[in-house]
């Protein structure tokens, strides 16, 4: 028997020694010993020798009993000199070698392209470790962010019940120190009275005239003048709980507000640079050079209609896009009294009126008559807000499904879209509005945003 993978030798007998060659018109293997006659015998030398294999009969055309050395590139398959003159006859038919050759570029390069894909995928695999690692740290920051918040709040409550209660029996203290003061004047009062009481009680019972109206002169029948009718030991510490609750509520609204900032530092770590896309602009608009700055004019512009340009509504969409991950611009708005901004996906519509809502491709918010803010839902969300922003930044989490709104200068939240399904390419959104004969003319700027931790 030969080694494992080794061609034996068809000639041997008994134990088979390793073929060094196979003859394709024998359809034999020989080793060393046997393969001599072909390479000494005339007739035999012009046998097709090649490295040993097995299965000989395999590469002999099972029809014509000829060797397999061509190859039918109609039906692709391969054939024998004989074929190429019955059932081929009209093919393409090219060399065995000539065919293998490009079969063995094609799969270089197939081998290449497979590597390639892997190589890529290895990146992936990496990016996504990463960004697990990335997200791992940032989960780690969330809870520990939140733990420091949650316990200084809990500090807080806890520590405004302890006040709350000693300030409660303190006043009670004082209650009872009060009313203590209170029955101790009127048990003397009490007392006087019991005393004049057996006096007048004795002078009663006089049966001499003399000696009664002698004494009566001399008998004190003054009662206290005191009025206790209106005196009372009222509870000192009604309404202390409110207070209590009052101050509890600023604390907690510094700690919101604390929390808050603390939310949009982190959000402003995922700015980008943005700029305005001119050939999106509506006719009206008029944008700085460096595509930073965008309001309304009174003219009309003869701008040529094509397909990425808003011909009915006051509004340009940025040159930037974004698919994946985070990003975060904010805009000036200040001096303005109405204005549209926020995202909208690439397969919006442009031509005509439009509807701001996410049905139709938009996650909007917007101002209304100076001070009238409203989220574009399906259906308008009227917002309250405590402040009027002067600046509003935008932040989107494409595979989150988020799109966040924040008055920036008062680190607070102004409303959120959650659970979108993004499917596209998001592009920023902004509308100057009307320039309403001045009184809308301040441009919309797209501003530096200071992110330093």
């Amino acid at each position: 028997m030969s080694a494992a993978g080794e061609v034996p030798c068809d000639v041997c007998t008994g134990t088979k020694l390793k073929a060094l060659k196979s003859c394709l018109v024998c359809l034999v293997s020989y080793c060393e010993t046997h393969l001599d006659l072909h390479l000494t015998t005339l007739g035999l030398k012009r046998h097709q020798l090649i490295d040993p294999v097995e299965n000989l009969e395999g590469r002999m055309c099972t029809e014509h009993d000829k060797l397999l050395e061509l190859f039918c590139k109609t039906d692709q398959m391969c054939v024998c000199m004989l074929c190429t003159i019955s059932d081929h006859k009209t093919h393409d038919v090219v060399p065995l070698k000539e065919e293998y050759e490009g079969k063995k570029a094609e799969l270089g390069k197939t081998e290449a392209e497979i590597q390639q894909m892997i190589q890529k995928r290895r990146l992936k695999i990496h990016e996504i470790k990463h960004s697990v690692e990335l997200s791992e740290e940032d989960a780690d920051r969330e809870i520990a962010d939140g733990v420091q918040v949650f316990t200084a709040l809990k500090e807080s409550v806890e520590r405004s019940q302890a006040e709350l209660i000693d300030t409660i029996k303190e006043k009670q203290r004082k209650t009872e120190k009060q009313a203590e003061g209170f029955i101790k004047e009127l048990e003397q009062e009490i007392s006087e009275l019991k005393k004049r009481s057996t006096e007048v009680e004795q002078l009663s019972r006089s049966e001499d005239p003399l000696d009664m109206l002698q004494s009566f002169r001399t008998l004190n029948t003054a009662t206290p003048t005191k009025d206790w009718t209106r005196v009372n030991a009222r509870p000192l510490h009604e309404g202390t709980v409110r207070k209590a609750l009052n101050q509890l509520e600023e604390t907690l609204s510094e700690r919101i507000k604390n929390l808050l900032e603390v939310e949009l530092k982190r959000v402003q770590q995922s700015a980008v640079d943005v700029t305005l896309d001119p050939d999106t602009a509506h006719p009206n608009l008029i944008l700085s050079d460096d595509g930073k700055q965008v309001k309304c004019g009174d003219v009309e512009k003869n701008l040529p209609d094509n397909p990425e340009r808003f011909d009915s509504c006051t509004c340009v969409l940025a040159k930037q896009s974004f698919s994946s991950g985070r990003f975060y611009y904010e805009v000036q708005v200040k001096g303005k009294i109405k204005w549209d901004l926020g995202v909208a996906r690439e397969s919006i519509n442009r031509k005509g009126r439009i509807k701001l809502s996410p049905q139709n491709g938009y996650w909007m918010i917007w101002l209304r008559n100076e001070n009238q803010y409203e989220a574009c839902a399906d259906s308008l969300v009227r917002l309250s807000l405590k402040s009027q922003p002067q600046k509003v930044g935008v932040f989107v989490d494409y595979e989150e499904g988020l799109v966040s709104f924040y008055d920036v200068d008062a680190a607070a939240l102004i409303y959120s879209f959650t659970g979108c399904c993004f499917t596209e390419k998001l592009f920023p959104f902004f509308s100057p509005d009307l320039n309403l004969s001045g009184i809308n003319s301040a441009p919309l700027i797209i501003s530096h945003v200071n992110h330093t931790e």
